[in-house]
């Protein structure tokens, strides 16, 4: 499962490559994500972010993305 949690986290940097904030803050962000959503979940980190504001707003604060 790691391996395709790595595999996710990488392709949301690449879908963030031209975010105005430090690599290292949008990385912090999508593993937050990750980190929150259920090992069985099976829409991308992106869809399930769209659905779980919540989720959005602490992992912006808790990487300084604001």
């Amino acid at each position: 499962m790691a391996v395709d949690n790595a595999k996710w986290v990488a392709q949301c940097m690449k879908d963030n490559a031209d975010a105005k904030v430090p690599e290292a803050v949008v990385n912090k962000y999508w593993v937050c994500m990750n980190e929150k959503m259920d090992d069985n979940e099976t829409r991308t980190i992106t869809q399930w972010e769209k659905a779980n504001p919540q989720a959005r707003k602490a992992c912006e604060k808790a990487a300084g993305w604001e």
